[in-house]
């Protein structure tokens, strides 16, 4: 599977997702590592998207982003610190101090 959720991150987009939009994943240049991951709800899916469907949920990601997350696991954490979606992916080679940014 190209990217796959576990039920809690699944459980949580639901949770969110009053209108039954897709869950879209992608990365942008910024941080002290350089690539930063976001995560939006969005109606449309574009061209040159791809579509992923999984635990009830669609994931769209655009195919530059996909280069780069293909084989990641999206979860959810949540604690008395912090509550957020987190990438566990396989091609990361480093991380940033603050933990917001990545390197490939």
């Amino acid at each position: 599977m190209l990217i796959s959720l576990t039920n809690k991150a699944a459980k949580k987009i639901k949770s969110l997702n009053h209108k039954n939009m897709n869950f879209r994943v992608f990365i942008i240049g910024g941080g002290c590592s350089g690539f930063k991951y976001d995560f939006v709800l969005d109606e449309k899916i574009k061209k040159n998207d791809f579509l992923i469907k999984t635990l009830g949920i669609n994931i769209i990601i655009d195919e530059i982003s996909l280069q780069y997350l293909s084989g990641s696991v999206i979860d959810y954490i949540e604690n008395i610190e912090e509550e957020k979606f987190i990438i566990k992916n396989p091609y990361m080679k480093n991380k940033c101090n603050c933990g917001y940014s990545f390197d490939i």
